[in-house]
């Protein structure tokens, strides 16, 4: 095995330059890009403009080394992506479905306390990356949130229920998430598919709300959320 072969093999000093070179011309046009769109990281990055992202690196990664591919071909290519860029944005303020199409609809995950069933499947986010979201806002419990939306850059907002108005709600966190195997009097449940709150009977009723798909049920829990 010659090491040389596979590290230098045959790299002049030249183009080890006109690597360096071609580098720096591909970086700077793609950080320009990504000041160009005012956006500070990849979480506001829609859909749509993380496509744009992807091949801009797939257009600035082979002139960076390819010796026989003058920058100048680059350059247009990427010209023509940001100008494509900008009639879409343009297109996008000016027509709501055409914006709809290239970034998509933002979805209500969760509705007075319960979880939106097809919108997660819609959105296809599974329970645990849910509540996970959830947890990193400080939500122990379903029964804190009023309103959870998923954005179409991937971020989930909430809306709070204020304190006097919390109620029952499905757990969040993998202690308290656990199928309970009996039942208390008096006690309110969660499904621990939905969300419903209810007095059950026996561990194995089923939800009225979504029925055979249901988990089991959840000690539901009331706290308070603390800020």
């Amino acid at each position: 095995m010659d090491w040389a072969d596979i590290f230098i093999y045959d790299t002049t000093w030249v183009f080890a330059i006109e690597i360096l070179i071609r580098a720096t011309v591909m970086f700077v046009l793609i950080i320009s890009f990504l000041r160009f769109t005012g956006k500070r990281g990849v979480r506001q990055l829609s859909v749509f403009e993380l496509t744009i992202i992807l091949s801009l690196g797939s257009i600035a990664g082979d002139p960076m080394f390819t010796e026989d591919l003058p920058i100048i071909q680059a350059v247009l290519i990427m010209s023509t992506v940001i100008l494509l860029y900008r009639l879409c944005t343009w297109a996008m303020r000016k027509f709501q479905r055409f914006e709809n199409l290239l970034e998509g609809q933002s979805l209500y995950i969760v509705e007075e306390g319960r979880l939106v069933l097809d919108k997660i499947e819609k959105g296809k986010m599974s329970h645990d990356e849910f509540f996970s979201e959830m947890r990193q806002q400080g939500v122990e419990h379903l029964g804190q949130v009023r309103t959870g939306l998923l954005e179409t850059d991937g971020k989930f907002s909430i809306l709070l229920y204020p304190p006097e108005k919390t109620g029952y709600g499905m757990p969040l966190f993998p202690k308290q998430y656990q199928s309970v195997e009996k039942i208390e009097s008096g006690v309110h449940y969660a499904c621990m598919h939905c969300g419903h709150v209810a007095h059950i009977a026996e561990p194995e009723q089923l939800c009225p709300r979504c029925d055979d798909k249901c988990r089991g049920w959840a000690k539901a829990l009331n706290s308070h959320i603390v800020r």
